[in-house]
């Protein structure tokens, strides 16, 4: 479990560019903290985080798209 502080802190490391999202590519060029995600989101990799999660089907993650899988995923204090 994650408090919503942590999870904002966890999408600026994964966010190298600062535009507000985390792609693809932004979550394979850090495993680790994409590992951490999958658990938190209770989803096995990268595809299927934005396959369920990507509501206005970008391509990438949103803060708010991300807080919702996470809270989804009963994870989120």
């Amino acid at each position: 479990m994650t408090t919503e502080q942590e999870l904002q802190s966890l999408f600026n490391k994964l966010d190298g560019d600062q535009d507000g999202k985390v792609s693809i590519n932004d979550l394979f060029l850090s495993p680790g903290l994409s590992a951490l995600i999958s658990a938190e989101t209770n989803t096995t990799s990268p595809q299927e985080l934005l396959v369920q999660y990507d509501s206005d089907k970008d391509g990438s993650i949103t803060f708010e798209e991300l807080k919702k899988a996470v809270e989804k995923a009963k994870n989120l204090n």
